[in-house]
């Protein structure tokens, strides 16, 4: 059987061609008599078995040939290291082995009889195109085909392990077979911007085209904490409180991070107005430090030594033998808590944003001395992305606390407040008949036509980021240079110290703002520099003078310069305040046509929906054309919105681009305003996909491309029904003859969404009116306005 009995461009031919050849070269060493001998025994070896040169096809030719095999690598398998060095030689992106290292067989057979060795992060077409890339790269070619390669590998305690591999491709040689085709330069430009086309590069490298002759060294070594750490950072980034999966995910990664298969983590929040300890509300995460209770003090929670170190001190408090540390106090909780649920030992690190307590992470292990003031030091390399993260989940529940808060609040709309009259008169009439139990049931408003549209800031999240970076950038320009005034001073190796760390900031921030960029910052200037700073304020001068102009243009609260990021937040703020005010003007107008339920909201950007038919407003009096109308009303107001936001953009302290949608749905639905949540919904199943859709589609991207559907300057106006398409190219007409919109119209095919397919769009200029100083309009598109701004 062949190596490689699946589609790939070379046939493979284990060889040791270009190995024997190295050895050549020592022949002519006459200072080296072990190296000159050892050659000898190589080419002998060659010279009786020349299929080891010519090349061995399948693995059975490579087994009988075993023992001549292990003669030619054993000077690249040296016997004194192979219990230490993690080797293989073996075939590219293929998982047979021509041999290796002890230490290897010794990972291997811990994994289990059934464990298959593979590449994890690799898949069959790339391993297609990694092939194609060799030969371009053995063609001459500078192609950079280099990616990190993991095996994922179970060690005897079942903890997965990630072992990477390093390639070495010295005994290689790749030659034209006689269906290769010539490479040219244009072929190598096409190819470069189609890596994930697998179809071109068959066409460019048909299957087994090519030979490969030869042979790769692969080493591995142990990077399961660098990738469990960055699985860490993943898992805090994606964290889905739904996901009932997550909590066992995370116990994996911490103990491939301490080596230790046994230990849990635990996690309890801390109530500042009550000082508790309280359970995080997901059913999935347990608190070992609570066990059973909901919520406890914090000082009873804990011990006297605990809560000195965790809360006065925000160090881990390790305990590596628990049984001991209760024989010394019998009374105490803490301790007797923890053996209840047969801990033996722990480690326990607060979570704390400065001053401000978070919460407790425990970690736990029922074996005595696992988990200690030793192996503590692992987290301080996890504590920042753990900070992040509940700090974000705890932004993330008061947002939501917010929305219940203003969902309780929320007034009906006019439109269908006579539902909610006629059902609050059916709940009084039952009561004074003596029915005690009667409650208000949900409003539900059948065969409604639904509408959807939004006005979405492009890029916000990269925006406030860039923001966020020129700010930093600015106040740590300002420091250096009053550092640099000082040194000139008083010259002091601390201020080169000082003087390096900025710059090695400055050097990282202008690759890009990480996670942990603004906080080690932040950290830097308020434990290093400000306390400088006030030091150095108290002298009279120059430095006194900057360092009041410095502290004059700082935050007061946050002590960060906030001149880039309040002119992102003013100019969102602008934006939302235009459109929602254009919107709700537009919406007046709208309602004295025909009444219809509407609600708007402000997130980056104004999104709003519409309801109309003859159950909202309970008149024989309802017909298609009035949804017709409002939809044509909808995309009208839209351009509006696109105008009104063009103005604005002159005034605007921080630019920033809009990109509108329009969703449309072509069949009716029910609408149930819920009780328990005070809010509209779609009802049933299949409605349920319209909510879906609205969710989602304005991520969505053209097929087969990486270009999103909605763009600044045009209105995506997505359907799936070929009528739908028709209505709207007549209200677009209309709108270019009115000059809403421009002559460039294109109607796209959307990637599939979840549980959603067939999605299409049609995307229209907005022409936008701009008028000159004879009070005539003149209009231009987008792309007319960004060139008139470059030129």
């Amino acid at each position: 059987m062949a190596f490689l009995e699946e589609d790939f461009p070379m046939q493979i031919h284990v060889s040791f061609e270009k190995l024997v050849e190295s050895y050549k070269t020592y022949l002519t060493d006459d200072s080296d008599e072990l190296h000159v001998k050892r050659a000898h025994r190589v080419i002998a070896i060659a010279e009786e078995y020349p299929e080891l040169i010519n090349g061995l096809t399948n693995a059975q030719q490579v087994r009988n040939l075993q023992p001549q095999i292990d003669l030619l690598l054993a000077d690249l398998f040296s016997d004194i290291l192979q219990q230490n060095e993690i080797k293989i030689a073996c075939l590219p992106f293929n998982e047979f082995i021509i041999k290796s290292s002890r230490r290897y067989e010794k990972i291997i057979k811990e994994a289990g009889d059934d464990y298959q060795v593979e590449i994890s992060n690799f898949d069959k077409d790339h391993m297609y195109i990694m092939g194609c890339s060799i030969i371009l790269k053995m063609s001459g070619y500078k192609i950079d085909f280099r990616r990190p390669f993991f095996y994922d590998i179970p060690d005897a305690d079942g903890i997965m392990r990630y072992y990477r591999m390093l390639y070495n491709a010295d005994y290689i040689n790749i030659e034209k077979g006689p269906d290769a085709l010539d490479i040219t330069d244009s072929d190598v430009e096409e190819l470069l911007d189609n890596f994930d086309n697998i179809d071109l590069w068959k066409k460019k490298f048909p299957p087994r085209s090519w030979y490969f002759k030869g042979f790769v060294l692969a080493n591995l070594y142990d990077a399961t904490s660098d990738v469990s750490l960055s699985e860490f950072k993943t898992s805090l980034l994606k964290y889905d409180k739904s996901d009932v999966d997550f909590i066992d995910g995370f116990h994996n990664i911490f103990q491939a991070i301490f080596n230790l298969p046994e230990i849990k983590v635990g996690f309890s929040n801390y109530n500042e107005e009550e000082e508790t300890l309280e359970r995080v509300p997901y059913n999935n995460v347990e608190s070992f430090v609570l066990n059973a209770e909901q919520k406890r003090a914090c000082k009873s929670a804990l011990c006297s030594g605990s809560f000195y170190t965790i809360f006065t001190q925000k160090q881990f408090f390790a305990v590596s033998d628990v049984e001991r540390y209760l024989s010394s106090d019998p009374s105490e909780h803490f301790y007797k808590n923890l053996l209840d649920q047969n801990i033996k030992s722990a480690i326990f690190a607060p979570i704390s944003d400065g001053d401000n307590f978070l919460g407790l992470l425990e970690i736990v292990s029922p074996n005595k001395g696992e988990l200690n003031s030793i192996n503590a030091n692992k987290l301080l390399d996890v504590m920042p992305y753990l900070l992040d993260s509940v700090k974000r989940s705890r932004e993330q529940m008061e947002n939501e606390q917010e929305v219940i808060i203003q969902k309780e609040c929320t007034s009906i709309h006019p439109s269908v407040y006579w539902k909610f009259r006629k059902e609050a008169k059916r709940v009084m009439t039952a009561q004074i008949d003596g029915e005690a139990s009667v409650s208000f049931r949900d409003i539900i408003f059948k065969e409604v036509y639904p509408l959807f549209g939004q006005v979405d800031i492009k890029g916000s999240s990269n925006a406030r980021n860039t923001a966020v970076q020129k700010d930093l950038l600015l106040q740590l320009n300002e420091v250096k240079n009053i550092i640099e005034f000082a040194n000139k001073d008083q010259q002091l190796p601390v201020y080169e110290e000082f003087l390096y760390r900025i710059v090695s900031f400055t050097q990282d921030l202008e690759e890009g703002l990480q996670v942990d960029s603004e906080r080690g910052i932040l950290n830097f200037l308020n434990h290093d520099v400000h306390p400088l700073f006030d030091h150095l304020k108290k002298k009279e001068g120059i430095l006194a003078s900057l360092i009041k102009e410095y502290n004059d243009s700082l935050e007061d609260a946050m002590e960060l310069i906030y001149k880039n990021r309040k002119d992102y937040d003013e100019s969102v703020m602008l934006i939302n305040k235009r459109m929602a005010a254009v919107l709700d003007k537009k919406q007046e107008e709208a309602q004295r046509m025909y009444p219809h339920f509407f609600e708007r909201f402000k997130t980056d950007g104004v999104e709003h929906n519409m309801y109309i038919g003859e159950s909202i407003t309970r008149e024989n009096s309802f017909n298609k054309i009035y949804l017709y109308n409002l939809r044509l009303w909808q995309l009208q107001a839209m351009c509006e919105m696109e105008n009104a936001h063009y103005e604005l953009s002159k005034e605007l302290p921080h630019p920033l681009d809009v990109a509108s949608m329009i969703l449309v749905f072509n069949t009716s639905l029910s609408v149930r305003f819920r009780m328990d949540e005070k809010r509209f919904d779609v009802d049933g199943t299949y409605n349920a996909r319209y909510e879906v859709v609205k969710k989602r589609v304005d991520k969505a991207y053209i097929k087969g491309t990486s270009e999103r559907v909605t763009q600044p300057g045009k209105i995506a106006i997505v359907y799936s029904q070929k009528e739908d398409e028709r209505e709207y190219m007549r209200y677009i007409k209309f709108l270019q003859a009115k000059q809403y919109l421009g002559d460039t119209v294109e109607i796209v095919e959307l990637q599939d969404l979840q549980a959603v397919t067939g999605l299409k769009a049609i995307r229209v200029e907005v022409l936008y009116k701009i008028p000159t100083k004879n009070e005539m309009k003149q209009y231009y598109t987008y792309d007319d306005l960004i060139e008139e701004i470059r030129s």
